[in-house]
């Protein structure tokens, strides 16, 4: 479900008009996240690393309006509700787009994200998924310590999802860290929003 954003009433008009324009809207930021508590409450619990990252990231842009913000047909649309499509890697090194929904809490959210994650493994193919302009775009490096990243962007394709990628845990003096690369779409929120995103992430993390 979505309600329609009232463009003249919004204080970003006049940034919503004039990024809408570009051929490369998209803008990014790369980070160092702190994931030792998560990643210890995850190990003790039994659980996906992954998938509590991954959950952790979602709850906190679903509670961030800006990031349920998707363009159409020159209108803003604000979902009530935003999911995930990860890619889920696979053993002979290729990987496969998911589909994932948002639940608030994790281990329901866990559950059905594992029967997807052995669908897309026991699949061949990119099988995109079906699942519309309400998610987030997420991806999974955890080979590269990156210090930023770049995507691979069809320009005649109109997209307007957010892009999420998460690198290498890394080891350093008893502290977990990993790197997390955010794009997002100017003609939908600034830096401003981000920081936001990024805060309550961490928050999230360190729960």
């Amino acid at each position: 479900m979505f309600k329609i954003l009232d463009i003249e009433k919004w204080s970003r008009k006049d940034h919503f008009l004039f990024f809408s324009k570009f051929e490369e809207p998209f803008f990014g930021v790369t980070i160092r996240i702190d994931c030792t508590k998560a990643y210890q409450n995850a190990k003790s619990n039994g659980s996906s690393f992954f998938l509590y990252y991954l959950h952790a990231a979602l709850q906190a842009a679903n509670s961030i309006e800006p990031f349920r913000y998707r363009i159409r047909d020159g209108q803003v649309l604000v979902f009530e509700k935003i999911n995930a499509s990860p890619t889920i890697n696979r053993e002979n090194g290729t990987f496969g787009f998911s589909y994932m929904d948002y639940f608030e809490n994790f281990k329901e959210f866990e559950k059905y994200a594992k029967i997807e994650i052995e669908k897309v493994r026991n699949s061949t193919g990119l099988d995109p998924a079906g699942s519309g302009e309400n998610v987030i775009h997420f991806s999974s490096i955890p080979w590269i310590d990156f210090t930023s990243l770049s995507h691979a962007r069809s320009f005649s394709f109109s997209d307007s999802c957010p892009k999420i990628s998460f690198g290498k845990v890394k080891d350093s003096g008893g502290n977990k860290t990993m790197p997390v690369s955010i794009h997002v779409h100017h003609a939908l929120m600034d830096g401003h929003h981000v920081g936001q995103f990024i805060e309550e992430f961490q928050k999230l993390l360190d729960r």
